[in-house]
Parts: C-alpha cells; structure tokens; sequence
C-alpha cells in the first residue's frame, strides 16, 4: 500500500522536470565547477538562493498557466491596452528571448558532446551535429509527454551520477552547511555569484512552464499537484548542482578549471574506472536536456505571445523549434560561437529578467484574471523580495555585458 502511494504521488512529476532538465545544462555544470574550484563550498548559498527565487516565480507561472488555461505570453499582451505598450512588451521579450535560444544551442550542443568526446575521444564538432539532429528528430516526431519522459530520464541519471560524485568525494560537512546556510561574498566572487543564480533563474523556462501545465492539468484542481511537482524536481535540480559545486569544492579547490570533466583525474583514487563515466555521462544529460530545452523555450515562447495553440502539434510550433536547432547543428559543426553574439543575448536576458519578473508578479495579483488564486501577502513579500533580488542581477549582468561589448 506504500509503495502504491508512493508511486501515486510520482506521477505528479512533468512540467517541473522540464525546468529542472532545462536548467541544469552545461552553462549551470561549468559554473559549479569553477566555483567550487574558485571559492570552495563559500558560494553553495547562491545555489539554495537560486532554487529558492526559481520556485517561488515557477509555481506562480505555473499557477497562471493552470488558472488562466493560457501561456504567459497570452497573459502578457493582456495586461496592456495600450497598442504602443503592448507592441514594445511583446516584441521585446520574444526577440530577447528567441536570440538567447538561439545564441546559447550551439553551446549546449557542444556542451552535450563534450561528454561523449571525452569518453571515446572523437572531436566535438562531429558529435554535436549528430546530438542535434537526433533531438531535431524527437522534436519534429514526437510531443510533449515524449518530451516530459526524456527530461524526467535524465535527471534521474543525472541525480546518480552528480550525487555519487558528491559522495566520494565530500567528508566537511560543517563546511559545506556553513557555505549553504550563511552568506558571504569572497573577493572577486560577484560575477560568479550572478552566474550561479543567472544559469538557474531562466526567461524561457517561465514560458514553457506556464504553457506545458495545461497539457497535464485542465483545471484549477490540480494546483496542488503542479505546485508538488515544482518544489520537488526544482529542489532535486538544485540538489544536483550543489553535487557538483561540493565535489569540486572537496577535490579540485584552489585550481583553475574550464570544464567539468576536469574532476574526473581527481576522482579516479575514490571510483577507479568508474570516474571519467561517470562525468560523462552526467555532462551528456546535462547538454542533452538543455539542448531539447533551448529550441523548446524559443517555440513555446513565440507560440504564446502569437497564440498558436496546439503545441507540437502545430506545424509553425515545429518550424521555430526546428529552426533554432538546425542553427545549433550548423553552428556547432563549425564550431561557429562569436562572442559578441553571447554578449549581446547576455544583455537582453539581463534585460528582460527584470521586466518578466514583475509582470510575473502583477499578473499573479490579478483579482479579476486569478480570483482566489491570487498571491496571500507572505508570498507577495518574498516574491517581491526575489524579484528585487533577480532584478539587480539582471540589471548587473546587462551593464557587464554591454561594456564587454565595447
């Protein structure tokens, strides 16, 4: 009978894991490397921070999604009448967000394949193209609930593989609850910070998950449930990275790293052959869920604010998916990443967080949009705490990234 219940209450699972498997993606693995690498287990409160801010404005988006049955992108232009407003909000965020999708897949393609070249030793540039068009065929082919079961997949494998590492490898545990639970900022850690919370925090990820709640839930009862799956799959998300930052933390401190592939000469005394499978195959689900994701959050995102309903089945759904990766495969195939490009989407994202977190919050206090599902005024605080939080980083990421431009 409790194995029955609990199978039960796994089915909850769905739309969150696709916001855990979207974020955890390469971007967030190097980070957590180099700032275990860089500061020791000092920055792990950026990470509960970070789950924290992801969680309060997930389950808010996923509950305007659920309430409204529509996206957040329908809920966005109906918040202006003004025509002027109206065209310069929409706009805005769809091309901010569509340009960051499409800048950030020709890195997460290579991210995925950094595994398998690792492991077998076979160039990146050709392993990347292959990883893309299979996800080009999954996502032309198949639909949301193939989708759902590939995400949840891999962060299971994900959750073994990190956390096993974890582990091994980690023995103060004082040191890394002190790192957790009280803040500090070492010198030179700022960008790291925002970094952390940035590759967690992610624009896209609030329009695939207001408009993929629908597809599991038709009505304002299964709230709890969304609600579940969102604080369950996000915590085990950041579980997951703080894995990571704890392991380099305990093995490589002090060192400077580029990649996580870099902990599996340390590990070796603690897993023997065990240990470069294990990093690779974790950095494979990492790139893997994250380069499904990117594609995905551009399709969902202009899908939403143009109101094309249907999802994969919906063939201009399938174009923009199918035109982001296919942009990645080319990209990634000649090793095409300009940094410009990176900056410039660095710039509109820390534009945009800002803009969609407070229309996030204006939305959800809607009495007439959400009647009784509106915010009670404890979590209006700390929503709006997180969005101050996320606002000033976004702000600090933008002018970072404008004056790296010049």
């Amino acid at each position: 009978m409790t194995r029955n219940k609990f199978i039960e209450k796994l089915k909850v699972i769905g739309p969150g894991a696709i916001i855990t498997a979207s974020f955890i993606g390469p971007g967030t693995v190097t980070t957590a490397t180099r700032a275990g690498a860089g500061f020791g287990f000092a920055l792990l409160w950026a990470v509960v921070f970070a789950i924290i801010a992801t969680i309060v404005l997930q389950e808010m988006v996923a509950r305007i999604g659920i309430v409204t049955g529509e996206g957040l992108g329908e809920n966005i232009r109906d918040l202006f009448n003004n025509v002027i407003l109206k065209f310069a909000a929409v706009w805005l965020v769809m091309i901010a967000v569509v340009v960051g999708c499409a800048a950030y897949i020709s890195g997460d393609l290579l991210g995925t394949s950094l595994g398998v070249s690792y492991l077998f030793g076979i160039p990146e540039n050709f392993v990347a193209p292959i990883i893309g068009t299979l996800i080009l065929i999954l996502g032309l082919s198949g639909g949301y609930k193939i989708i759902e079961k590939v995400m949840i997949a891999l962060i299971v494998i994900m959750s073994i593989t990190f956390i096993t590492t974890m582990i091994v490898s980690a023995s103060d545990l004082g040191a890394i609850l002190k790192g957790a639970f009280i803040p500090g900022i070492p010198n030179g850690s700022i960008l790291m910070i925002i970094a952390l919370i940035g590759t967690t925090v992610v624009p896209y990820n609030f329009f695939i998950h207001a408009s993929t709640v629908s597809e599991k839930w038709d009505s304002v009862d299964g709230l709890r449930e969304s609600r579940m799956d969102t604080i369950i799959t996000i915590t085990v998300g950041g579980i997951i990275t703080a894995a990571i930052l704890i392991t380099a933390g305990a093995l490589i401190y002090g060192t400077e790293v580029t990649s996580v592939v870099e902990l599996a000469a340390p590990l070796e005394p603690l897993m023997g052959d065990l240990a470069p499978l294990f990093i690779s195959i974790g950095l494979f689900s990492a790139g893997f869920s994250s380069a499904i994701a990117s594609p995905m959050g551009a399709a969902v995102t202009v899908s939403s604010f143009m109101r094309w309903k249907g999802g994969f089945d919906n063939k201009k759904y399938k174009t923009v998916f199918g035109l982001v990766i296919g942009l990645g495969i080319i990209t990634s195939a000649i090793g095409f990443e300009p940094l410009e490009v990176l900056l410039f989407a660095q710039a509109l994202n820390g534009l945009i967080l800002p803009i969609i977190a407070i229309l996030i919050m204006i939305i959800i206090n809607k009495k007439n949009l959400m009647e009784k599902h509106v915010n009670p005024l404890w979590l209006n605080i700390i929503g709006w705490l997180v969005t101050a939080v996320v606002s000033f980083l976004g702000i600090y990421s933008l002018v970072d990234a404008i004056s790296s431009l010049f």
